[in-house]
């Protein structure tokens, strides 16, 4: 399991469409999430240590986005041959446990994470509303530790930002976690 980085964000970058199947068996695009005000598209996964510690505060952090009409997704990108935790079965139960208020989609293909670059889970991509790249970086200033008083919930605020003003923050920290397990 290799830690990585992603990498600064390119605001040249447009989200690539995509149409991958939801965990209630539906297919789900990229014009079905689009919010209003900015769509956030993450690349998760059920086994990352690195998700599980922050999942709980993203399910929050997601609920408040699509409060104010950004839209949000989560694509669970890894070959589920060789990590079976990241079944499409074992995705509806991290669904359940963890009260998704999004849709999880299973990148069978890893087509999507491909388009967009994606490198580790997690891996935030926040877009205006016109799906222009405004943000590549991580969740919180905690990482994989517990929040605290002095926590800044960056990925929040920069969405925030984006819904008022289009453009996201001008200093992003990278997102860290697991890489993304690519068929061989």
């Amino acid at each position: 399991m290799a830690l990585l980085q992603t990498p600064a964000f390119d605001e040249t970058f447009n989200a690539p469409d995509f149409t991958l199947k939801n965990i209630d068996g539906s297919m789900v695009s990229l014009a079905e999430i689009k919010g209003k005000n900015g769509t956030l598209v993450m690349f998760i996964c059920n086994h990352c240590p690195y998700v599980k510690a922050i999942i709980d505060r993203l399910v929050k952090t997601c609920k408040s986005l699509q409060d104010n009409d950004i839209g949000c997704v989560a694509i669970m990108p890894n070959d589920t041959v060789s990590y079976p935790a990241d079944s499409f079965e074992n995705m509806q139960d991290f669904t359940k446990q963890h009260d998704f208020t999004f849709p999880y989609l299973l990148d069978e293909e890893q087509q999507t994470a491909k388009a967009y670059g994606a490198v580790c889970t997690p891996d935030f991509f926040g877009f205006n509303a016109g799906l222009s790249l405004q943000y590549r970086g991580r969740l919180d200033s905690a990482g994989i530790n517990p929040p605290d008083q002095a926590t800044r919930p960056e990925l929040l605020d920069a969405m925030m930002r984006i819904s008022e003003i289009g453009a996201g923050p001008h200093q992003q920290f990278p997102s860290m976690g697991c890489s993304i397990k690519w068929k061989v």
